[in-house]
């Protein structure tokens, strides 16, 4: 925290983000989705894509709920804006396992992002994917710092206490 306040700016599933304000925090909250946040430390810019599937059925698909057409946005969006692609460093985060029975997309979505900077010749620079959790994330597009909050489905719950039934009226009717 910079002491003054923050901004914060939710990057919902199927949508990109791109800031250069130091005092912006962009946010999200990831099951099976992945969250790729990018930076150009030294332009002092970033930004955060948030997709829910690598791609459609054998084709990229224009649609930022897809990977390909979400990295491709928020990469280009960032050069338009002065960042310089052998300056870009990136972090993962998602791609939970939310649903033990069936295909794990999850998997399937780290695992393209993970191809998808290789191929592009980026450095990924941290990453938290996998697992069973859901995931909050902090991201400041200008230093390239990241929070995470682990969401975990296990609650504390202490035992309620059980009040004993009322006693039986004196005059109880018994019907039959």
């Amino acid at each position: 925290m910079t002491g003054d306040r923050e901004k914060l700016t939710n990057v919902i599933q199927g949508d990109y983000f791109i800031s250069e304000d130091p005092s912006e925090v962009l946010t999200t909250v990831l099951g099976s989705c992945i969250a790729v946040c990018l930076y150009d430390t030294q332009r002092k810019i970033g930004g955060m894509n948030h997709f829910l599937l690598p791609s459609r059925d054998g084709q990229d698909g224009e649609n930022v709920r897809y990977g390909a057409y979400a990295m491709e946005l928020l990469i280009n969006g960032l050069l338009k804006k002065g960042a310089m692609r052998n300056r870009l460093e990136a972090k993962v985060f998602g791609g939970a396992s939310m649903m033990g029975n069936l295909r794990d997309i999850g998997a399937s979505n780290a695992k393209f992002a993970h191809k998808f900077l290789s191929d592009e010749g980026i450095p990924c620079a941290a990453e938290s994917v996998g697992g069973t959790s859901a995931r909050r994330i902090r991201f400041w597009p200008t230093s390239g710092r990241v929070r995470q909050l682990l969401v975990t489905d296990k609650v504390d719950v202490t035992p309620a206490v059980v009040a004993p039934p009322p006693p039986k009226p004196a005059n109880d009717i018994t019907l039959f």
